[in-house]
């Protein structure tokens, strides 16, 4: 018996890990090409070699490993419990006495540790990625185009100067009516006309050379003081003329810029920007009170009873009365201001408030994004398999279809959770695991389902039972008296 279970295992893991490894990459790769489609519009004209292409592309990617595992764990689940259950193994096990969950116990255990796995990752891979993909995409993002001069339109990239190339030969060097606007911080410009040129690169990759035959140079001098300005025009055979390219390089921007986002931080500096940040909320309320202390001149002075100790015929109705004309004017500027001032404070500090609040949600998002999605493995597992045990077939046909539906459903819940923690209609907590409190139940159903054998998905199930439904309807029907039966017809 200890031999046949060992079997069995072994049948179960090697029928789940080829599945599982193909759906696994598959998935990936679509995840991947979807980076790829959202990021393609900063990648495109900006002259990055391969390797940089491929950095990007691999730290983009590394935080889709917490998607692509768990619709590959529920994929595979499908396939490997319906294609057993397709050739009748699945029964075969079943009637020599082996349960369902004891049959599944290899694949629970895997599952764990992918579950596992998939925490570890997220906690200390993928911030690290995300931290230098951040930093890569900074860089890229504001790299200018590379150089590409088209006929008839004016390159405006490098500073300082806008260039027009009317006519630009097939060897790509040999350039017709060139344009050239050097654009001054001052009111004047220059510019240079010529017929024809021709363009290259220095050795080093650093200067755009430009040797320019039979033209003209226009240059206007003047100073800030004076608006007369002096005119020199230069007639040339041949120019040489140098347009320094360092600002079209892409940057070297230090990870240390961004290291302190909440999606570069692992479990425990979370817990730690988090602490920091209500310790800051706390203090908040104190250090809103004593800006504004200061703007009550008189909040500590007591009340003079002034109204109680006049006579009754010279009361005043108003506290103006009391103040001088000459000073009454003084008076109210100086409330305006005070004014002005506390509402000025109020809006400064409410911004500031909204933004610690959004702070400490992020971080709690976070926080509870790293345990939740590692959790979905085993709970999709436990939706996949009692599915494919149901099913009972294999294939990428009706599993595929199923897996969708199911994957879709918890990212949906995913995404709607964070949303409804981001508005505070939802707490943390609630909102990032209210897809596995939806769909744990779910699995929970289907296993008990799958366990005694139910005919969920079995066609003739539900027309067996539609069946009996009617004939009830009809046998209830009969019995009842024909004049309340026409009364009901009525």
């Amino acid at each position: 018996m200890g031999y046949m279970i060992k079997k069995i295992d072994k049948l179960i893991l090697t029928s789940f890990i080829g599945p599982f490894i193909a759906t696994f990459f598959i998935a990936f790769f679509v995840l991947m090409m979807q980076s790829l489609w959202k990021y393609i519009d900063d990648l495109v004209g900006k002259d990055l070699d391969l390797l940089t292409i491929g950095e990007f592309l691999w730290y983009a990617s590394a935080s889709l490993l917490t998607l692509a595992m768990p619709i590959a764990i529920l994929i595979s689940s499908i396939m490997t419990l319906g294609n057993l259950g397709e050739s009748f193994e699945l029964v075969a096990i079943k009637s020599s006495g082996i349960s369902l969950l004891r049959f599944l116990r290899p694949l629970i255990l895997t599952s764990i540790v992918l579950c596992g796995i998939t925490f570890l990752f997220a906690n200390y891979v993928i911030p690290y990625a995300n931290l230098e993909f951040k930093t890569l995409y900074y860089d890229i993002t504001y790299k200018k185009p590379a150089i590409d001069l088209k006929q008839g339109t004016f390159y405006n990239h490098i500073p300082g100067y806008s260039i027009k190339v009317g006519k630009k030969d097939s060897d790509g060097k040999t350039i017709h009516n060139v344009v050239i606007y050097e654009q001054q911080p001052s009111l004047q410009d220059n510019s240079i006309i010529a017929e024809k040129g021709n363009m290259g690169f220095s050795k080093d990759k650093k200067f755009l050379e430009f040797t320019l035959y039979n033209g003209f140079r226009y240059q206007e001098r003047g100073n800030s003081m004076d608006t007369s300005t002096e005119f020199i025009q230069l007639g040339f055979k041949e120019y040489k003329k140098l347009f320094d390219l360092s600002s079209l390089q892409m940057l070297n921007t230090p990870d240390s810029l961004f290291k302190n986002d909440y999606k570069m931080l692992s479990i425990r500096q979370l817990n730690t920007s988090i602490d920091s940040l209500n310790k800051l909320k706390d203090s908040f309320g104190r250090k809103v009170q004593l800006e504004l202390s200061g703007l009550f001149h008189y909040q500590n002075i007591p009340d003079s009873n002034w109204k109680k100790v006049m006579p009754l015929e010279k009361q005043i109705k108003s506290f103006s009365e009391l103040i001088p004309d000459s000073a009454r004017y003084i008076v109210h500027s100086s409330s305006i201001n005070i004014v002005n001032a506390f509402k000025n404070t109020y809006q400064y500090t409410g911004v500031d408030w909204d933004n610690r609040k959004k702070d400490i949600l992020n971080n709690k998002i976070e926080w509870h994004r790293k345990f939740s999605l590692s959790l979905a493995c085993l709970v999709l597992f436990f939706i996949g398999a009692p599915l494919g045990s149901i099913i009972r077939k294999g294939g990428l046909g009706m599993p595929l279809v199923v897996a969708i539906i199911f994957f879709l459903l918890f990212h949906l819940l995913n995404m709607f959770g964070e949303k409804f923690v981001k508005d505070e209609i939802l707490s943390p907590l609630m909102g990032m695991w209210l897809s596995i409190l939806v769909l744990a139940p779910l699995g929970a159903l289907l296993t008990y389902k799958a366990i005694h054998d139910s005919q969920l998905f079995n066609k003739e199930f539900y027309y067996r039972f539609f069946k009996s439904l009617r004939g009830l309807i009809t046998t209830v029907l009969n019995k009842i008296p024909l004049g309340k039966k026409n009364t009901l017809n009525l």
